[in-house]
């Protein structure tokens, strides 16, 4: 496998971004002295640059949010004519951009979500759903899962089960959580996806009854677990929380903000088990990241609540101009491109097949799962006892063999997305059949110092 090719920008000097970043950024989850950021010049399609011209296989879509790639040249149109209309204006107007985008996104929903509220990202989005379930029920409590991420404002932070919360405790009361379905390390001796379901349900069950039904808004779940490994939830299991949600009164939401516009092969992916939820929270791939926006779509149900009464929230960029004509404008991409059929087939046909026959291959790999184009490897010392490469929440020494594993697919020309002991495997949707190959090729490459950690 050759290495990363030197092209892309030219071959230019390095910039000043590096010198100014160091010294004025302070970056997302990262020490200020031990960070070494890629400078990107720039990109196109499913590929980006470095200032050094070194090019990448964007196999992470960024964070999982650019599902048409790098500089759609519709998108950027669309943003451009915009600009060129009206930039912005006061969220307590309306526009012909938002007016749209709310709804093309209503018209991709199911069921009866039929009004958007809009914000600037998934974090804000889940602040405001939680809200308007305890408003809406009267209730304050909001069950999440142990194995998710919400967010890193204060309430989508608590309400997240994974150890980014734990600075940021004691945050936001009411937030009781529950352990759910992960056939590959059960929390219930499941023995099968059958069984793992009933006792999820059972443990959810249970977790109802102790908290008191009374006292809880809102069930808030990912529909499919991203950042926690990309939990496919067995089928069954979301109807059993509809179900459970029906019986108690409880709003269900689904956090869609990673799984949904096209990732899992569905407009949202809880579309494939045809269950309903009350409240559906969005980010990332509504426009691809092109101009932060984020929303909530909000049931008839629920709108009925603010009908007389206003709602207490609001942002002073909710319903940007800007980024709803990119929703617009994205939107019709996956419509005209097929983007959500092809999702679905490159899982069923290429990524699934590819990470399983590397299974069979690598000792390294205890599992393979995934929908569309949203797939994981789980990275193990040994098959047997199902021991992670590295320990939970690794840092440091602990955590050298996933770096130096990441490191051999960026040294190949492939940009990894590595979350704790695994690879999470989510190019854009119209990625080029001919360079996923090649990426999914470097990971076969780069999983041989993976292997060197195993037993085997």
């Amino acid at each position: 496998m050759r290495e990363a090719s030197l092209q892309g920008a030219g071959g230019a000097a390095p910039s000043t971004a590096r010198r100014d970043d160091r010294a004025h950024v302070l970056h997302s989850w990262s020490a200020i002295d031990t960070l070494n950021p890629t400078v990107v010049a720039g990109a196109s399609g499913s590929h980006f640059w470095d200032e050094e011209g070194r090019r990448y296989i964007d196999l992470s879509s960024q964070l999982v949010n650019v599902n048409v790639g790098h500089q759609h040249p519709r998108l950027v149109a669309a943003i451009q004519a915009q600009a060129a209309t009206l930039c912005t204006i006061a969220p307590y107007h309306a526009n012909a951009a938002t007016s749209e985008a709310a709804r093309l996104i209503a018209e991709v929903a199911p069921g009866d979500l039929n009004r958007v509220f809009f914000t600037n990202g998934g974090a804000e989005a889940i602040e405001n759903a939680m809200r308007m379930a305890r408003l809406h029920t009267g209730r304050h409590k909001v069950l999440t899962m142990y194995r998710s991420y919400h967010g890193a404002t204060a309430g989508a932070i608590t309400a997240s089960g994974d150890p980014r919360r734990w600075p940021a405790e004691p945050g936001m009361p009411g937030i009781a959580r529950f352990w759910g379905p992960y056939p590959y390390r059960s929390a219930f001796h499941a023995r099968d996806e059958r069984e793992e379901c009933e006792r999820a349900l059972a443990h959810l069950a249970d977790t109802i009854a102790v908290e008191g039904p009374h006292t809880i808004a809102a069930i808030l779940m990912e529909s499919v677990v991203g950042g926690n490994g990309i939990l496919v939830p067995p089928d069954g299991y979301l109807q059993g929380v509809r179900a459970l949600c029906d019986a108690h009164g409880i709003v269900m939401i689904a956090d869609e903000v990673m799984a949904g516009f096209g990732r899992c092969g569905e407009w949202f992916a809880i579309d494939r088990w045809n269950v309903v939820p009350d409240l559906i929270t969005f980010a990332k791939g509504v426009n691809c990241g092109y101009v932060p926006l984020g929303g909530v779509i909000i049931s008839d149900a629920i709108a009925a609540s603010f009908a007389k009464r206003a709602y207490p929230g609001g942002l002073t960029y909710a319903g940007h101009p800007l980024a709803c004509a990119a929703a617009v404008a994205c939107i019709g991409i996956y419509r005209e491109e097929s983007l959500i059929e092809r999702a679905r087939a490159l899982g069923d046909t290429i990524i699934g097949p590819e990470l399983r026959a590397m299974q069979a291959r690598h000792p390294s790999i205890g599992d393979v799962r995934g929908l569309g184009a949203f797939w994981a490897i789980e990275l193990v010392r040994d098959r047997d006892t199902r021991e992670a490469l590295v320990p939970f929440n690794a840092s440091g020494d602990a955590n050298a063999p996933m770096m130096q594993f990441a490191a051999e697919c960026k040294r190949l020309g492939a940009w990894p997305l590595v979350m704790g002991n695994r690879l999470h495997v989510v190019p854009p949707l119209n990625i080029e059949e001919g360079t996923l190959r090649e990426g999914l090729a470097i990971i076969d490459e780069a999983l041989a110092v993976a292997d060197r950690f195993t037993a085997a």
